[in-house]
């Protein structure tokens, strides 16, 4: 025996000399040999007492891979004595003092028998036979607990490579004692059937993939399932042998960033034969696989189904054969197949967003913001030709996102006649498409005019941080889809809609999505509109309202004037935002005006009318032009701003911000009936990184800054995989809110997070550091990576960065270090992200909408004075926000029944739950290995994806 701890001794304290002797004696039962004794015992006549101390070392010798250990055994007069545990009390629950390995864990509980020492014995399945193992006699692991003398909890494992502490926070198992087990009670046949899982990638890569093999290979194996990785996409199932092989939990470590497909994919003509799907079945059958996830595009998912459909005859054509027996196909019988969508394009209906897609945006956007400032600095044209086959949606939000002045997509081609002839020639060969477009922009308006096609660029590069979490999270999704199908289930489809994860029929949404081919095809343009998701015609309607010019403005007793403040810390967001307002408000007869530095700005007159041209770039800028100011109404003179709005005669009020806008819109409305100044429509655009203002699941800049923290986490972690066993405890801002610890943590596969939502407690450290010393120790030589914590800037203020990283470094004792990284203000991002330019274009255009809703005029034959809407409902002062995929408005005075003013945030976190999956995610064997005990958090988990992304 030996412990596993990397400490040179363990020392013993008591003031009994009775206890000192029979600690002494109990030690040297299991094996400890006496090497020094100093000091002597003088004890008097009257009480018992000794002078001075006495120690007696104990040592014992291990055996590789198990280290020395020495035990100092001390008589003093200062000791303090222990109380031993109660019975009733799960002994595993607690720190014990010390750990010892063993391979004769049967001779343990004969000599504490012997003695007649109570204890508790807890057994497991094995952990290497992939969590659900047979309890057989060589493949059971044990603990049993037990106190020495001095009443400190000792453990014995016959487990390699014990830990101070087991972690089974989910329905611990009831303790096993002796005499509730013996060798002839012990099975040797499993509880139920291992679930076997193929997991292949097919079609064309995405970015995003990687993540989602991750996700089914961990949690598989956490829900009990073995998983085969099939190479090559139905290449592999076909050909078999090397091709198809069981994924464990290290298997997947560092797909997370990682482009494209690590297990391959490629066009299989052999596949689209009955021949080569019979090859396939027999594959699967000798292997035991009886359940396939695929992910990739409509083609490689129909295939999936084919074969679904095919397999009853398939196997009876193998057995009539000879290749299989009937009794190896009879476990068989049935096979599941779930479907992932992997593609660039999004062309998949019954989905709203696929894998890949917004990170082949992200590589469109990074070429088309690059190639702009050519084009502006010669003065050209530039025709970017993008992918998408038959689907605009690429196209249609690269332009939303880079401000392009004119876009071509397959559902709304120009409408004249010439145009739609060509069209349906040009939908087949793009590059004519280009080419005319060139022709056409030289020939007429004289630009020097280039054409530049991206190409495969748009499929390479990491994926972005959206990418990876909707993968992973479509991937837990696509285990559980396997372990509740049966074989009247039709073949789901994992995709997402108003933001929820969904199951869908997965031929229904082939179905629809051939139909959109088959529309524009026929020119029936309004139905391939129809069949796209909701938000692309609202982001088609957007982009026209703030590209193209439109000479027919509403009549000037209408108009409104805008004033549009950005308020709070910048996120990325803000300028795409205000450019957005500002082009919308001129082409419907408004006048935008700018308030520069918030309404310390606007107490100084620092205001100015935007024109068209102001705003031109925006798009792409991170930041805040308009600058921004954290002070809020509350710090100022309320009544000068009530003079400045209608000095600059302000009608209409948007706050671009983050708590403190929505703190500022709060102030406005109580003084509504102290100055009519403030009835007007006035409404808050959240934008802030921390995503913590009530009312919305997404706040502009928050998608920006979680890129900015994945991008520098997987720098991070290169380091610290370089450095080997290293940690690195990174802290992100956030304020009082966890969202960008929590949804980081899952894009870069940190091992926990802390968040102030959680808090920071000595028995989280203890957990993560057990967790850590159990990886490093299992890591094979040579092998061990870098890991990550994530901590919330405000998760603890005793639990600083600082503290934590030296108590991990500390705790490691040489087995790893310990680093701290604080990312700081490059959270803010640089150039916004393309998810936060849709978003904050869409929600600016119906944040104008919004104030023209509730604008109110006197009659003609009234004088008209300031202010000349006025509007003092409730409704009209609200916070817009995205719900699903819808965008609603709530009024600001019902929100703050769901605001913590205290700590600056929303009471509600959709994501919250997700925190848990982290762990699930990172932690071998951090949850319980019997898929019944963990099916709890599972469903809550479940629930909480069905709710939200």
């Amino acid at each position: 025996m030996s412990v596993i701890e990397g400490l040179s001794h363990i020392v013993l304290t008591t003031s009994s000399v009775e206890k000192y002797e029979s600690t002494v004696q109990f030690y040297s039962l299991f094996g400890y040999q006496p090497i020094s004794q100093v000091g002597s015992r003088v004890l008097s006549n009257e009480v018992s007492q000794f002078l001075p101390r006495e120690e007696k070392v104990l040592h014992l010798f291990g055996k590789p891979p198990t280290q020395d250990i020495t035990i100092r055994i001390v008589l003093t007069t200062n000791a303090n004595e222990k109380e031993p545990l109660p019975e009733e009390k799960d002994w595993r629950l607690e720190q014990s003092s010390l750990v010892s390995a063993t391979k004769n864990i049967v001779d343990v509980e004969s000599i504490l028998e012997s003695i007649n020492l109570k204890y508790q014995k807890y057994t497991y399945p094995n952990e290497s036979d992939s969590l659900v193992a047979p309890l057989s006699a060589d493949l059971v692991h044990t603990e049993i607990y037990t106190h020495d003398p001095l009443n400190n909890l000792i453990t014995f494992t016959n487990k390699p490579i014990p830990i101070s502490k087991s972690i089974y926070p989910i329905k611990p198992i009831s303790p096993i004692k002796q005499q509730d087990i013996s060798s002839s009670n012990i099975s040797t046949e499993p509880k139920t059937k291992k679930k076997r899982i193929g997991m292949l990638t097919s079609g064309g890569d995405s970015p995003g993939m990687n993540a989602a093999v991750r996700a089914v290979v961990r949690v598989a194996i956490s829900r009990g399932c073995d998983v085969y990785a099939i190479y090559e996409g139905y290449e592999g199932l076909v050909n078999g042998g090397d091709m198809i092989k069981k994924f464990g939990w290290a298997d997947v470590r560092g797909y997370l960033a990682i482009g494209g497909t690590l297990i391959g994919s490629a066009r299989c003509k052999a596949f689209r034969e009955r021949e080569g799907r019979l090859n396939s079945a027999y594959n699967m059958v000798k292997n035991g696989i009886d359940a396939l996830i695929v992910c990739g595009g409509d083609g490689s998912l129909t295939g999936a189904d084919v074969l679904r459909s095919e397999w009853p005859g398939l196997l009876d054509e193998l057995i009539k054969e000879g290749r299989i027996t009937a009794e190896e196909a009879a476990p068989h019988k049935h096979l599941t197949v779930v479907g992932l969508v992997g593609s660039i394009d999004n062309d998949m209906s019954s989905t709203d967003i696929t894998i890949g897609a917004v990170s082949s945006l992200h590589r469109i956007c990074e070429a088309v913001d690059s190639i702009s400032a050519t084009a502006l600095s010669h003065s050209r044209a530039f025709v970017i030709e993008v992918m998408g086959r038959n689907c605009g949606w690429l196209a249609l939000m690269a332009a939303v996102s880079t401000g392009a002045d004119f876009v071509f997509i397959p559902e709304r081609p120009p409408a004249s006649d010439d145009w739609e002839s060509e069209m349906c020639e040009i939908l087949n060969k793009h590059r004519k498409l280009a080419d005319y477009i060139k022709e056409l922009l030289s020939n007429r308006m004289k630009l020097d005019t280039r054409v530049t096609t991206l190409g495969h660029t748009q499929r390479g590069g990491k994926p972005c941080s959206f990418d990876r979490n909707l993968a992973t999270l479509q991937g837990v999704e696509a285990v559980h889809a396997v372990l509740r199908a049966t074989s009247d289930t039709p073949s789901p489809m994992i995709g997402v809609r108003q933001n929820k994860i969904t199951c869908e029929p997965l031929m229904k949404a082939v179905g629809l999505t051939r139909q959109v081919a088959e529309a524009i095809s026929r020119k029936d343009f309004r139905r391939a509109m129809e069949l796209r998701d909701p938000e692309f015609s609202e982001d088609y309607a957007a982009y026209i309202e703030t590209t193209i010019v439109n000479d027919e403005t509403l009549s000037k007793n209408k108009c409104l004037r805008i004033g549009i403040l950005h308020i709070g810390a910048p996120a990325g967001g803000m300028n795409p935002a205000t450019r957005a307002v500002v082009r919308y408000s001129l082409n419907h007869g408004h006048t935008p005006v700018a308030v520069y530095n918030g309404f310390d700005g606007l107490l100084q007159d620092n205001l100015r009318e935007l024109s068209w041209l102001d705003v031109d770039g925006w798009a792409a800028k991170g930041g805040s032009e308009l600058g921004t100011h954290k002070i809020i109404v509350s710090d100022l003179d309320i009544g000068m701003i009530a003079y400045q709005l209608q000095k600059h005669r302000i009608n209409s009020l948007l706050l671009i911000g983050g708590f403190e806008a929505y703190s500022s819109l709060v102030e406005l409305n109580n003084y509504r009936n102290q100055y009519p100044a403030f009835c007007i429509p006035m409404v808050c655009l959240p934008a802030t990184i921390s995503n913590n203002v009530p009312g919305t699941d997404f706040s502009l800049g928050s998608d920006t800054s979680l890129n900015a923290i994945v991008e520098s986490c997987d720098a991070i972690k290169q380091s610290a995989s370089a450095s080997r066993r290293r940690v690195f405890v990174v802290e992100v801002q956030g304020g009082q809110s966890g969202y960008l610890a929590v949804l980081a943590g899952l894009a870069v596969g940190a091992t926990n997070v802390y968040t102030p939502e959680e808090g920071v407690s000595l028995k989280k450290l203890q957990l993560d550091i057990n967790h850590l010393i159990r990886r490093y120790g299992e890591d094979k030589q040579g092998t061990s990576s870098g890991r990550l914590v994530l901590r919330n800037e405000c998760a603890s203020e005793t639990y600083t960065t600082d503290v934590i990283a030296n108590i991990f470094k500390s705790e490691g004792r040489g087995l790893f270090d310990s680093r701290t990284s604080v990312l700081g203000h490059i959270q803010q991002g640089g150039a916004p992200s393309p998810t936060d330019r849709i978003r904050a274009t869409r929600l600016a255009v119906r944040c104008v909408k919004f104030l023209e809703q509730y604008t109110s005029h006197p009659s003609s034959s009234e004088k008209v004075v300031f202010p000349s809407i006025y509007t003092n409902t409730k409704d009209s002062a609200a916070v817009i926000g995205i719900d699903g995929a819808q965008v609603i408005f709530t009024p600001v005075a019902d929100l703050l029944s769901e605001t913590d003013m205290k700590y600056r945030k929303g009471k509600k976190a959709w994501w919250i739950n997700i925190k848990e999956l982290v762990e699930i995610l990172s932690k071998w064997g951090y949850y319980e290995i019997e898929p019944e005990l963990n099916q709890e958090f599972y469903e809550t988990l479940d629930n909480a994806l069905h709710r939200r992304l």
